[in-house]
């Protein structure tokens, strides 16, 4: 289970908006009972023109033809066959690459919050991009992020498809999760997997608050009867704590303003940007011969547009390595082989100000490969 890592109550206002996860509509199903047949919404079907509706009968959905918008019909996406979880496929478009005509880190979990925001409205939840549930709207009560951690394997090239599947569970009682996995089409090969926590928050007070029975009964019907895991390895990177960086750091980059650009339909920060400044503090030595091979946020404050920003790194040795480095030795050389491909950073983002925490992450890196 993930665990938020400081006083929930002193940092609820901290936590950014969240724009993936919501609930059905009204009637769907009553608080400890199973929906008899209840229409969701509609979600588009590549095989057909006419976009499909997620239909629940004894607690399982089915996609069936409906109506529905022009871009309902027009993407590349669909509920799977037991209405349990979401596909979409995305062409990897030259403005989404970097100068080696790779995806960015950006665009990966830019691609993520697309297909979640697209699941949570296939299954007919909120289109306001708070991704609420009827009774979570009666009340007041948003989803914001905790946490999200992407590991890339490869790469997707310009022009590359890429497969993405996504699904949601509950996670304890104040949070919920969002799985992915990534795929190249073409190859039906598993290029990077992602998952992320979220946490109830009362959108007056912004203090969490518990997930009512009630609101798990309108999500839960959507999500797989039995838990299913990105990462169900045993002590995987996804759980690993992640130390607060203190001053002085070895690399920073201060001073970084928000853009309008920078700004959601929320009006808040969106969460892709907080990659984009963590990355700003890394060396040039590092972004000249690695690439990011797996990124951890945890999010503990919203940042305004009027916010001025300060983004640290270090580097973070890390204890298996170091523990392999010792046990083979290092031939006399500083740094042994299995540490020079391989490389790990801790980071914080704060307040210019006031030195207040927005997010701390890690980042490990692994030697770019050679071009032929």
């Amino acid at each position: 289970m993930l665990k938020l890592s400081w006083n929930a109550a002193d940092h609820a206002q901290a936590l950014s908006q969240c724009r993936f996860l919501e609930g059905p509509r009204p009637g769907l199903l009553a608080s400890g009972r199973r929906a008899a047949a209840a229409t969701v919404s509609c979600c588009s079907s590549p095989a057909s023109k006419a976009p499909a509706l997620a239909v629940v009968s004894d607690g399982l959905a089915r996609v069936e033809p409906g109506s529905g918008s022009l871009a309902d019909r027009l993407r590349l996406g669909s509920l799977t066959e037991d209405g349990l979880s979401y596909k979409e496929r995305f062409i990897v478009r030259c403005y989404e690459v970097g100068m080696n005509k790779t995806a960015t880190v950006e665009t990966i979990a830019n691609l993520l919050q697309e297909v979640g925001c697209n699941h949570a409205q296939g299954v007919g939840f909120s289109t306001d991009g708070f991704a609420t549930t009827t009774t979570m709207r009666k009340m007041n009560l948003i989803w914001v992020t905790a946490r999200m951690h992407i590991e890339i394997y490869k790469y997707p090239a310009w022009s590359d498809v890429v497969e993405i599947e996504t699904w949601c569970q509950g996670e304890g009682r104040i949070g919920t999760r969002r799985d992915w996995i990534l795929k190249d089409y073409a190859t039906d090969r598993v290029i990077g997997r992602a998952t992320s926590k979220w946490v109830m928050m009362n959108q007056e007070t912004r203090r969490l608050q518990k997930v009512s029975d009630d609101v798990r009964d309108e999500y839960l019907i959507f999500c797989p009867r039995e838990s299913r895991l990105a990462f169900p390895e045993e002590n995987n990177g996804s759980l690993k704590k992640i130390a607060k960086l203190e001053d002085p750091a070895q690399y920073s980059r201060l001073g970084l303003v928000p853009r309008r650009a920078d700004l959601d339909m929320n009006q808040h920060v969106n969460n892709v940007t907080y990659i984009g400044w963590v990355l700003e503090s890394m060396p040039q030595e590092i972004i000249d011969s690695y690439e990011l091979q797996t990124i951890t946020l945890d999010y503990r404050r919203e940042c305004q547009h009027d916010d001025v920003v300060d983004s640290l790194s270090s580097h973070e040795p890390d204890e298996t390595l170091e523990a392999i480095s010792q046990l083979n030795g290092t031939n006399g050389s500083a740094v042994s082989p299995a540490t020079e491909d391989y490389r790990q950073f801790l980071h914080l983002l704060r307040l210019s100000g006031d030195g207040l925490e927005i997010n701390r992450g890690r980042t490990q890196w692994r030697k770019k490969p050679m071009r032929r």
